[in-house]
């Protein structure tokens, strides 16, 4: 006989990978009935029928055979307003015989960590972070992309780097540990054949991204200048959630996820050392669980 019974589908799209958990809707503990992770590569949330077709795909690959979505929750990397993500729910509906939600990735957060407000703050690949006022209207601040923005995630603490590096060498400074470890990194000869080796990139998040290990071995080799990159990026990271307590936003808790800042301690002290500085009330936490958990809350919550 067929297993008609339904799945509360989670997805969170990040920057560099994506992660798909469904649990049964009918009530069982048994566990996770679908863990798949794959890469992000495709994704274009701004392009809505393409998003929601990049979705139907993705679930056709990861839910087994006879099985079906009951509830279907997205938190999607570059998914920055409500209207956006509003367009790509409507073109995933009727691909889908369930309801569906599409919001920012950072908006998993608050309900992985069990919180039912707070601010989710990401650092991978990018940074952002959100927030809801007191009648529920969510705010988003960040997420601008690795040319404009991301600061204190990897591409942007890549491209300060750089720019670290370039205003040393216009001082007639010899290059340090920082400007070593980023020449090597993108495999050019000098500090000046940066900005060529930084134009080439397809990708631009991903390919700044990948070299951000070289900051932080550069500070640990004792680098000044790749320290101030990443104080200045803990800074930046603290300066978003004053940013949403200015708007409004209800800031006692803040979740903290991402590639970067919890793989990194110093970028991490950073950040909590400046928003303690700015907010001292408000309570940091580093999500341990995972943030698809908060996916598959948010697709409970539809049925």
């Amino acid at each position: 006989m067929q297993d008609s019974t339904p799945l509360a589908v989670g997805i969170d799209v990040g920057g560099t990978k994506t992660h798909v958990r469904a649990v049964s809707l009918d009530g069982s503990d048994a566990g996770p009935a679908v863990d798949h992770v794959r890469g992000s590569g495709g994704w274009r949330p701004h392009d809505p029928g393409a998003a929601a077709a990049w979705l139907a795909a993705l679930l056709h690959e990861a839910l087994p055979p006879n099985t079906r979505p009951g509830a279907v929750a997205v938190g999607g990397h570059g998914c920055e307003t409500p209207c956006q993500c509003e367009l790509i729910r409507s073109a995933l509906r009727p691909l889908l015989d369930a309801p569906c939600l599409i919001t920012g990735d950072a908006e998993l957060l608050v309900p992985a960590a069990g919180l039912d407000k707070g601010v989710g703050l990401v650092a991978g690949t990018g940074s952002v972070a959100v927030g809801r006022l007191a009648d529920g209207e969510p705010v988003q601040v960040g997420g601008w992309g690795a040319a404009l923005g991301d600061e204190g995630a990897a591409a942007g603490l890549v491209r300060e780097a750089a720019r670290a590096c370039w205003a040393a060498h216009d001082r007639g400074e010899p290059p340090d540990a920082l400007a070593h470890r980023l020449t090597a990194a993108f495999d050019v000869a000098e500090v000046p054949s940066l900005g060529a080796a930084l134009e080439r990139a397809q990708d631009v998040s991903a390919e700044w991204g990948r070299h951000a290990p070289a900051v932080f071995t550069a500070a640990a080799e004792g680098s000044a200048l790749a320290r101030g990159v990443i104080s200045d990026g803990g800074r930046a990271l603290a300066a978003l959630v004053v940013s949403l307590a200015r708007r409004g936003v209800l800031v006692d808790d803040v979740v903290v996820a991402g590639s970067t800042i919890l793989a990194q301690p110093v970028l991490y002290e950073a950040f909590t050392s400046a928003l303690a500085e700015a907010l001292p009330s408000t309570r940091v936490r580093a999500l341990r669980g995972e943030p698809v958990d908060g996916a598959v809350v948010l697709a409970k919550g539809l049925v």
